[in-house]
């Protein structure tokens, strides 16, 4: 069968690879489309240092039931339309011991230390499989990424009283946007690009901050009456963006942090002391999370078309990684349609 594949810096090829034998336990899935994400862009960049190369990149999936293995129960049938966590847990780190199964320490992410994916048929056990109610597997190319910024909201624990900085509007950023507007919080978007401030405040966004332009502080205290927001959710991945959360958060104030930092970070770490902060990791997402955003999704109030920068075949998709290279700030995501 047809499937992608990264052997390399910049190298990404069409290759032929064998059919997965379907185990019991296992659900055999028809990819309809499989989304790019950030992690992909650097891997192809050379600057993914988990992958493990060459790999099957992809795990953003929409996806449809071709066959299901012996022992799968009734509630998944062929024919049904659905996505995948595309997480592993071991069950015996402390991360599942304690039940945060999404940031198990020997995770192995589709498309990163395993191969993932963008090819046309993918086994997967059947408790990765989850059910997209009446979405189509377009939609549910997105589900994936903003369940990561709804595991975020989750991990700031975000209340109707907070006022929330999300720094970076795309799509993980986008997700930590509408689930803390969900909750009823006073959102406040951050970002260098003018267009994805304009589709923050769609979204649910009160305010919009152009990090590059304007006085951040200033209005962070304008907008706040003085002290600070109490939420900051870092979906960048910059030591500027880092160093902005934990100075402008309010005293007792929580900072969530998405974004890997690609070089070291140096803190005011007197900060961390003398406003009791609470830092934050989050990591993947959990089931809850998954079903939380397929949930809204189904409200038929999130502009779809307008986060799917571009649909390509898998033969253009070497062509479509290098115009993202050379325009990052300007994609949401990149979907490649198989069958």
């Amino acid at each position: 069968m047809k499937a992608i594949q990264i052997s390399g810096e910049r190298q990404m090829e069409i290759v032929s690879v064998e059919g997965q034998e379907l185990k019991a336990n296992e659900v055999l899935l028809r990819l309809a489309y499989v989304g790019f994400c950030g992690s992909d862009l650097n891997t192809w960049l050379g600057r993914n240092p988990m992958v493990k190369m060459p790999v099957i990149p992809g795990h953003e999936v929409g996806a449809v039931i071709e066959k299901v293995g012996a022992d799968v129960p009734e509630i998944l049938k062929p024919g049904m339309v659905v996505t995948c966590n595309p997480y592993t847990n071991c069950g015996k780190c402390a991360s599942c011991r304690n039940g945060r199964v999404n940031a198990c320490e020997h995770n192995e992410t589709l498309g990163v230390q395993r191969n993932g994916a963008m090819r046309e048929f993918i086994a997967l056990p059947w408790e990765k499989v989850i059910p997209a109610g009446g979405l189509d597997p377009r939609t549910c190319a997105l589900i994936e990424p903003m369940s990561v910024g709804f595991h975020a909201v989750n991990r700031a624990q975000v209340t109707d009283i907070d006022t929330v900085v999300v720094i970076g509007c795309g799509m993980v950023g986008m997700g930590a946007i509408v689930r803390s507007a969900l909750r009823g919080a006073t959102v406040i978007a951050a970002d260098i690009d003018d267009e994805k401030l304009a589709l923050a405040k769609e979204m649910g966004a009160t305010y919009a901050i152009n990090t590059k332009t304007e006085d951040v502080h200033a209005r962070l205290q304008e907008m706040t009456g003085g002290f600070g927001p109490d939420v900051m959710i870092e979906a960048v991945g910059s030591p500027v963006t880092y160093n902005m959360a934990v100075n402008e958060v309010a005293f007792t104030g929580r900072v969530v942090c998405i974004g890997y930092a690609k070089t070291e970070v140096s803190f005011q770490t007197k900060y961390f002391v003398q406003k009791e902060l609470d830092i934050r990791g989050s990591r993947n997402a959990q089931p809850s999370d998954f079903r939380a955003v397929i949930h809204y999704l189904e409200r038929g109030t999130c502009p779809v078309d307008r986060l799917i920068s571009n649909e390509v075949s898998p033969e253009q998709a070497p062509w479509a990684m290098q115009q993202w290279a050379e325009n990052p700030g300007k994609v949401f995501r990149i979907l490649v349609k198989f069958n």
